[in-house]
């Protein structure tokens, strides 16, 4: 139980609504109890009517009718409450399930790209959803039972010894047992269910993973085999499944069997009293079946209810490992501070936690505020992780970076992040239309804002041959789009933010060289002011800055302008004659 400890601030903030939830239930159990007893005064005024000598019809007419009215009230009342009991307990557990489903999300928010590169997204999507659902299980119907079988145990059996503490003894000797063999199929059930979830994420995982690189796997034309491996990954589950469904069969046939034998010892008890004369009326036989049949349900979910406690318990703990998961990257202060955009790195080195690869090596440069800069290497020199540290998407391994003079630490997270205008290599957009992707930048942006931007990226023209143009809804991850028309998407999403730094990371390597160059010359009027960094492998993004910085094995090995950089024997003036020679071929 240790681990659901977790749940208890949101019991406290529901606690009302649980109060009345318990004090409906109480109500609900109390007006049940009214029809036992006048069944059996039913029965009883039957009795007495074929015994007596002076028969009086119309009186036990009148005395069945007023009986019939207040069992049929009573049950309607008791329905009643039990509806508002279901609403009350069953609705926090949903208020619960939703606010801890939120709680996760915004920790998942919050959590560094180390740990996205740990864990795998089917892993994370089953602990959000099936495992909040088995929690949200414990935060109602296993309350809202426990409650009632309270109630029921602590009404119903002083009132069956009170009326016969014979019957009542051997009417309840099954339960017990019924309660201990459903709680030991529950255990079993816990213990298969938790392998048929474990074998239902690895399924989600593989089909999510199929689903992302379908285009891979019809390049390659390895259906056929990614058909087998689901086929194999669903016949083990489904072998898991079907070990649990046998489990589960003997759940109700048995719960059906014991409340069947604890009827029987009603009758046959409940008859050998009657003969002997030890009980005065039938009716008490018949109100002991009600009282068996009340208290069956409530008996058996004191093993299911235990089931369900163990199996929230075991979900919560794994969500409480990625709750305890402190983020490697956290904001320290509250304080908006300007920033104007001058960046400085002090001997910087950065080595990735999960390859142990070093990507930068004590590095130093410094960009000042407007000045545009491009970052020139080979794959895996460094580049990419420059605009990472630049956005402390990672924490430096030593050295320091500052903007504007102050350490990136002491800087708002959000601020910075905030002024700055990234697009990644990889360029990522959400399955919604294109209009909204690019204010996704700026989320109040007016119409004419998102176009002027498309066309600054060189996209509007592409866009407007949709049929629904802006409207446009693209496929997962932008599929709808070629190449290069989701890095000039994403392009105008940086663009309509207006930051303070933009960080263009190889995004323009899907386009032609034309365009390339239309948007280079957009690029460079937008960005006065701004300080801006272009990632790229071509000359031509680069030609036209301030200043270039060449990088090999996370060391800057050249730096200078481009009219600098060619007069020098180095990486950079082979990488121009290599693509100028391209370019005239």
């Amino acid at each position: 139980m240790r681990a659901l400890k977790h749940l208890n601030k949101y019991f406290i903030k529901y606690k009302y609504k649980l109060l009345i939830g318990v004090i409906i239930t109480i109500i609900a159990r109390i007006f049940s109890l009214v029809v036992p007893p006048y069944v059996r005064n039913s029965f009883t005024a039957v009795e007495n009517y074929l015994k007596s000598d002076t028969r009086n019809l119309e009186l036990v007419k009148a005395q069945l009718l007023e009986y019939i009215v207040i069992i049929i009230g009573s049950a309607i009342l008791s329905g009643f409450f039990t509806f508002l009991m279901r609403q009350t307990i069953i609705n926090v557990s949903r208020y619960i399930e939703f606010d801890l489903k939120n709680e996760i999300f915004k920790h998942y928010e919050k959590l560094s790209l180390n740990f996205y590169k740990k864990n795998r997204t089917g892993d994370l999507m089953n602990r959000i959803s099936e495992d909040v659902g088995q929690v949200r299980m414990y935060a109602g119907p296993a309350i809202m039972y426990s409650i009632q079988t309270f109630t029921l145990f602590a009404s119903v059996i002083p009132l069956m010894f009170y009326s016969s503490s014979t019957m009542a003894l051997y009417t309840l000797l099954p339960l017990p047992v019924l309660s201990y063999l459903i709680y030991r199929i529950s255990r079993i059930i816990h213990k298969k269910s938790t392998i048929v979830q474990e074998y239902l994420s690895k399924l989600s995982t593989f089909t999510q993973e199929s689903f992302s690189g379908i285009s891979v796997i019809k390049a390659y034309g390895i259906e056929p085999r990614i058909n087998t491996e689901l086929s194999a990954l669903a016949n083990e589950g489904k072998i898991k499944s079907m070990n649990l469904v046998r489990v589960n069969a003997w759940f109700f046939p048995m719960m059906i069997l014991l409340i069947g034998l604890s009827n029987l010892f009603v009758i046959y008890i409940g008859g050998q009293q009657y003969i002997n004369g030890n009980i005065e009326s039938i009716g008490i036989i018949a109100e002991f079946i009600i009282y068996v049949n009340m208290l069956t349900w409530p008996v058996a979910t004191v093993g299911w209810v235990t089931s369900i406690v163990q199996r929230a318990e075991a979900s919560q703990k794994r969500i409480n490992e990625f709750l305890s998961t402190e983020p490697e990257i956290t904001n320290q202060t509250n304080q908006l501070t300007p920033i104007e955009g001058k960046i400085e790195f002090k001997n910087v080195s950065f080595t990735y936690e999960d390859t142990n690869i070093t990507a930068i090596k004590n590095m130093s440069f410094t960009i000042n505020k407007g000045e545009t800069v491009a970052i020139i290497g080979k794959t895996g020199s460094g580049k990419s992780t420059i605009l990472d540290l630049i956005g402390r998407m990672y924490n430096v391994s030593a050295g320091q970076i500052l903007i504007d003079n102050k350490p990136i630490e002491q800087l708002n997270l959000y601020n910075l992040r905030n002024v700055i205008g990234a697009v990644p290599q990889d360029a990522f957009l959400f399955s919604d239309t294109i209009k909204n992707n690019i204010k996704f930048g700026k989320e109040d942006a007016t119409d004419q804002e998102i176009i002027a931007v498309a066309k600054k990226a060189a996209v509007h023209k592409n866009i407007m041959e949709f049929s629904k143009k802006y409207d446009t809804i693209l496929g997962e991850r932008g599929i709808t789009l070629s190449g290069g028309q989701k890095q000039r998407v994403s392009i105008a999403r940086a663009l309509i933010k207006d930051p303070k730094i933009f960080l263009f990371d190889d995004c323009l390597s899907a386009v032609d060289t034309e365009t390339e160059e239309k948007i280079l010359k957009n690029l460079k009027k937008v960005s006065q002011q701004k300080t801006t960094i272009i990632v790229s492998h071509r000359i031509s993004s680069a030609k036209n800055v301030d200043k270039i910085f060449v990088l090999e094995d996370g060391k800057i090995i050249q730096q200078g302008t481009h009219s600098e950089l060619i007069g020098i024997k180095g990486y950079y003036k082979e990488l121009y004659l290599s693509q100028l020679s391209e370019k005239d071929f």
